[in-house]
């Protein structure tokens, strides 16, 4: 935990779900750059333009830092708009900390329908060009010549290509000078500006030479999600090797991203169970719908958006099959990875395996041995390692 200070305040905030270990903060150079120009310009009213009851819309809030400094200054104004889970539940925690009732920000989600009008609009810069360019084409509608728009990001984030989507969708668009390695973005909404039709989700075929199951299949991806125009050679990897002869196993494709995975398992597996799970509302969304092109309407399978397995009653899983992430945004991290393999570890029943696929340089085998007690390697190419830990 750590307290970030304001003009309106200091707040202890926490990444979700805290972690002793984990050295990463809940906020950043750039959240603290934006929240101090907002201060600095427009002290009393955040924007000049914005009625006392105007809307404070906040876009890729990555731990509630934004949401939870300007709830106890514009109660009942501010709504944060993100495609994580655990965003999310950061920042219903971190309200909690600040003595804030959750009802002084509205949570909603990237898949949710964005407020009709936006008087204030602040955005921070996701990783992912595309989700930016998403959710600028779903709030441009809502905003008009009067409201403030102000994105924020560490100057690593915002390229030549960021601006230009700002100018493209938003309006005049120019940058502020980098403070602590961060960099404010300012966009004057023009209402002349073509609104066209968004271009996500994006659909692909796959090759004849993927592996059998998935061959021809239509992938769905929504904005956001890792490899959104190919088959990542990782997932190609696992998929050539995934365990046979399953029966009518609980599968769970954890992290499960399009979907493409568990969709392997379904089509190679007409008795199997399936559960996709993901903490982004993108990647549910995206594998649902792969999952209804690839494996038809009647086939039925369950789609959860949360915190890994932490929903999934323990002992009622028989085989998770994962390819975790090792980057928290933009930091290398492998604090996601452990929390799925404990996870999964609670979700298997006795015998249960758990089935991963990652960079040989990760090490994983190291951490599931820690977990697990053992890990066995499945197959390996001089990038790729498939490793299975069984649950004893």
């Amino acid at each position: 935990m750590n307290r970030l200070t304001t003009s309106w305040g200091a707040y202890e905030l926490a990444r979700y779900p805290e972690d002793p270990r984990d050295r990463l903060r809940a906020w950043d150079a750039a959240d603290e750059y934006l929240l101090g120009h907002l201060a600095e310009s427009t002290p009393s009213a955040l924007a000049p333009s914005a009625p006392a009851t105007g809307t404070v819309v906040v876009a890729g809030d990555r731990w509630g830092a934004l949401a939870t400094s300007l709830a106890g200054h514009h109660p009942g104004r501010v709504v944060q708009i993100t495609d994580s889970f655990l965003a999310r539940e950061a920042t219903r925690a971190n309200l909690a900390r600040a003595g804030l009732d959750e009802t002084s920000v509205r949570l909603l989600t990237t898949r949710d329908t964005p407020p009709e009008r936006i008087d204030v609009l602040l955005i921070r810069v996701p990783k992912s060009l595309g989700l930016l360019e998403d959710q600028l084409h779903r709030l441009a509608p809502a905003l008009h010549p009067g409201t403030l728009v102000v994105g924020t990001g560490m100057v690593k984030e915002i390229h030549t290509s960021t601006l230009r989507l700002f100018e493209r969708l938003i309006g005049p668009t120019r940058t502020s000078l980098a403070v602590k390695k961060a960099r404010l973005i300012f966009a004057t909404p023009d209402p002349e500006l073509p609104r066209t039709a968004g271009p996500w989700p994006h659909r692909y075929t796959l090759p004849d030479d993927a592996p059998a199951a998935v061959a021809g299949r239509t992938v769905v991806n929504h904005a956001g999600i890792f490899c959104a125009d190919r088959l990542d050679v990782g997932t190609r990897f696992f998929l050539q090797h995934l365990p046979r002869g399953l029966g009518d196993a609980r599968v769970v494709d954890l992290g499960c991203g399009n979907g493409v995975v568990g969709l392997a398992v379904a089509l190679a597996e007409p008795a199997a169970r399936l559960l996709f799970t993901d903490e982004s509302y993108q990647a549910v969304a995206s594998a649902e719908e792969t999952f209804r092109a690839g494996a038809g309407p009647d086939r039925e399978a369950e789609f959860l958006v949360g915190d890994g397995l932490a929903d999934v009653p323990a002992g009622s899983v028989d085989l998770v099959l994962n390819n975790p992430p090792f980057h928290s945004h933009q930091a290398t991290t492998d604090l996601t990875a452990r929390r799925m393999f404990t996870g999964a570890r609670r979700a298997l029943r006795s015998g249960g395996e758990l089935w991963v696929v990652g960079n040989r340089h990760l090490g994983y085998h190291v951490t599931l041995r820690r977990i697990f007690g053992n890990a066995d390697v499945v197959a390996s190419d001089p990038r790729f390692v498939v490793l299975r830990a069984v649950k004893k």
